[in-house]
């Protein structure tokens, strides 16, 4: 059987040791399209309304009949999932609405996961992303076909234990654009929106294997992240989106 991730099977804010851990793979990011900023934003938009319109429904704020209450908050925004996983179909997907980091003052903290996701990050008009691990990134680029090069940098990671020092690799998603991020299990990352228009589509192929992979009582979306910080950052240590050396 393969080895546990998790310490306590159903923590849903189980923190490790983060000068004891090591990224398992990494992430691989791949731009995929920019658009007009009126494109964008209506795509963006329309997700992000999908989302809030959950958030008012007493339907998808109460457990439903497969017991999973889709409209859920994570540390990066608010969350509804499209699409819960059933027997014989392994995958949930939901949609993110993301926070801007500046309006709330803190960012999420980095963090990985009991199972592979695949993340597809947009963002609209005055808006970007920085998604970072601990990891550099792999970067998909295809002469004549991959759009744009994103921006990369690294910086020191906050607020890390015994005066350590740790480099965080970060990557930007770019004002009106899509990039596709695929997660490796058991690799960290953490993302930040700096602005009001950003949105991620998150498909996660093993939910309801690695519920029983990682021996948990049931079905729970937070307890299948770890985190690796036990408190969330201040936004400055986020809202940077360029190299300062």
């Amino acid at each position: 059987m393969t080895e546990t991730l998790k310490h306590t099977p159903d923590d849903e804010n189980e923190i490790q040791d983060v000068l004891a851990f090591r990224d398992q793979g990494r992430c691989h990011a791949t731009p995929v399209a920019t658009f007009p900023p009126e494109v964008a934003l209506a795509v963006v938009s329309t997700l992000m309304g999908i989302v809030r319109r959950a958030h008012a429904s007493q339907a998808a704020t109460r457990p439903g009949d497969e017991g999973i209450v889709r409209a859920q908050v994570f540390e990066e925004g608010y969350v509804y999932m499209l699409e819960a996983p059933f027997e014989g179909y392994f995958a949930d997907r939901y949609l993110m609405d993301f926070y801007d980091v500046r309006e709330r003052g803190i960012c999420s903290r980095m963090h990985l996961h009991t199972g592979l996701r695949f993340v597809r990050m947009m963002t609209g008009p005055d808006t970007i992303i920085r998604v970072s691990s601990l990891s550099p990134f792999n970067v998909t680029m295809v002469d004549g076909v991959t759009p744009f090069v994103p921006e990369q940098f690294t910086d020191d990671l906050p607020d890390v234990p015994d005066g350590a020092r740790l480099t965080r690799h970060n990557l930007v998603v770019r004002e009106n654009s899509w990039v596709d991020l695929q997660i490796p299990r058991g690799v960290s990352h953490q993302f930040n929106a700096i602005g009001p228009n950003a949105v991620i589509d998150s498909v996660h192929p093993e939910e309801s294997i690695e519920t029983l992979r990682e021996r948990m009582s049931g079905y729970r979306m937070m307890a299948q992240t770890i985190f690796l910080a036990e408190d969330l950052p201040l936004a400055e240590s986020c809202a940077i989106t360029e190299s300062r050396s």
